[in-house]
């Protein structure tokens, strides 16, 4: 309580110290105290890749095809990788497929167009549209991305990681310790 009698303050979201995923724990001999014995569980056959709806691959106004078949089959693969399909909704795989297609799409108008546009009334220069997008589907891709991630980690008995041939500076950090 405040000086001034109001109740204020408390507990801070996300304070403290993170909880270990339950493989960690299993490693260590500290398995949950509901889990008596870890058994494996019945395998439930394997989900077909859901059908890509048609809004994800429509064509664009200026003629281009969305890439987000591509990148909701990527992240599909990823999962079937660590046996977590089933536990990720679609939507959120679909909403991840369509950031990233979008955020693609920003940067290629970056790349045709510049960092610099006009602004539409006085005609003086401003930062592009394209790159404000770009940032807010950036992200939009990072939240998702964390949702899928922090699922995956929890479920999968296999070391999980998010870096992706793309990530140069990750790889980069780890040559880097091994030496």
């Amino acid at each position: 309580m405040a000086k001034d009698g109001t109740n204020r303050g408390g507990i801070r979201i996300g304070a403290g110290k993170k909880p270990k995923s339950l493989d960690e724990k299993i490693l260590e001999g500290k398995a949950d105290k509901f889990v008596t014995s870890v058994e494996p569980k019945s395998v439930e056959p394997l989900k077909a890749m859901p059908k890509i709806k048609r809004f994800m691959t429509a064509k664009q106004r200026n003629g281009e095809k969305l890439q987000t078949a591509e990148i909701y089959s990527e992240m599909w693969n990823w999962l079937v990788e660590r046996g977590c399909e089933n536990l990720i909704d679609n939507h959120l795989l679909e909403q991840y497929a369509m950031s990233v297609a979008r955020w693609r799409q920003c940067e290629d108008y970056i790349s045709k167009l510049g960092l610099i546009g006009e602004h539409p009334t006085t005609g003086g220069e401003i930062i592009s549209v394209y790159v404000k997008m770009s940032q807010d589907y950036q992200r939009q891709i990072n939240q998702l991305r964390y949702q899928i991630y922090s699922i995956v980690k929890e479920n999968s008995s296999m070391e999980c990681s998010m870096t992706t041939h793309a990530d140069g500076m990750e790889m980069l950090f780890k040559a880097k310790r091994q030496r």
